[in-house]
């Protein structure tokens, strides 16, 4: 499919492959297989060795080969049961800030966040509901940053996740034809009144000081998410989830 935006050629949308058929056909037909997860135990009883050729294939196409417990495959899979290989179809996670926005889907920018825990977790939410890439400012290092990986459950393997300044961002997205939509307490709608179809930018802020006042000011749109308690907002992770599930339900619609 070609993007009305831009011509640029765009992967279809998130796919799981289930079986070493289903990751033989993807390759047959072109698909951006990005990561084969192989069931650990195959090594032992045969199995990797039946799918050598398929896996070597995936390899040689730039796929992640990844030894996996049955535990994990099985949460991969949704629950539905074991495999000895399991593919994942989409996002490249090392495309660049300008060719990951010019993809299908959401793209995410937080600004502000202190917590590891929180980023982790936003990080997380953002691939869960599909998006193209999530973008921090300010960059994490070191051990915060690992620690803000392991709390995403490595979902940085499936996605782009890119560690640079905001401004940088929004020129992104603004180059790439996204609408901004910022989330913050001075927002003028709850998001079920704003639309947040197609390819936007959504931007969270951090615990203290929010989203900047020059982000919020060159948005097409800010939303805010109704409260009725005593404390003024919602941890940012649990904004953003909302936010991430009020989208999904538009695009369904």
């Amino acid at each position: 499919m070609q993007s009305e935006r831009s011509g640029h050629e765009v992967p279809p949308i998130r796919r799981r492959l289930v079986g070493a058929a289903a990751l033989a056909a993807a390759l047959d037909g072109g698909l951006p297989v990005r990561v084969v997860f192989v069931r650990r135990d195959a090594a032992t009883d045969g199995g990797r060795a039946d799918h050598a050729d398929v896996i070597e294939r995936a390899r040689l196409a730039g796929a992640r080969v990844i030894d996996a417990a049955d535990a994990e495959i099985a949460r991969l899979t949704g629950g539905g049961g074991t495999t000895d290989v399991l593919a994942l179809a989409g996002p490249d996670p090392a495309a660049s800030l300008d060719d990951a926005m010019r993809e299908r889907g959401p793209a995410w920018l937080l600004v502000g966040l202190a917590f590891p825990g929180n980023i982790g977790l936003s990080i997380r939410t953002a691939e869960v509901s599909g998006a193209a890439l999530v973008a921090i400012d300010p960059p994490l290092v070191g051990e915060p940053k690992r620690g803000a990986l392991r709390a995403s459950i490595g979902a940085d393997r499936f996605f782009p996740v890119f560690w640079t300044d905001a401004t940088a961002v929004v020129a992104s997205a603004r180059a790439a034809g996204r609408r901004v939509v910022v989330l913050e307490s001075c927002g003028d709608r709850p998001p079920w009144d704003a639309d947040l179809r197609g390819d936007v930018l959504l931007v969270a802020g951090g615990e203290h000081a929010g989203v900047p006042a020059d982000v919020i000011a060159s948005a097409d749109a800010v939303i805010r998410l109704p409260s009725a308690g005593f404390i003024p907002s919602y941890n940012v992770q649990a904004a953003i989830a909302a936010v991430a599930a009020e989208r999904l339900r538009q695009e369904s619609t």
